[in-house]
């Protein structure tokens, strides 16, 4: 596990964290008066898509689908983009 998640799971045990994304997950978030959350590198969750064997096509079309799609509340993770250009 990475220090990340470790600092995670200290202040927010309730965080939620995606599976088979650790790859990506970068650091914490805070919004005012809420619990702090993961925060994941768009980027590097499409290529945790890619390295599983999907096109680029498929796992953009994957994660904006069934993990950039998905509300689950206030613990949902912050999806950061650092390089605009691959939007």
């Amino acid at each position: 596990m990475s220090a990340v998640h470790d600092y995670l799971a200290d202040v927010n045990p309730e965080a939620i964290l995606w599976d088979g994304f650790d790859a990506a997950l970068v650091g914490v978030g805070e919004r005012c008066g809420m619990q702090p959350v993961a925060v994941y590198d768009r980027a590097k969750c499409i290529e945790v898509l890619r390295e599983d064997g999907l096109s680029w096509e498929d796992a953009e079309e994957y994660f904006c689908y069934n993990v950039e799609g998905c509300y689950v509340g206030e613990m949902t993770p912050i999806i950061a983009v650092f390089d605009a250009e691959g939007l």
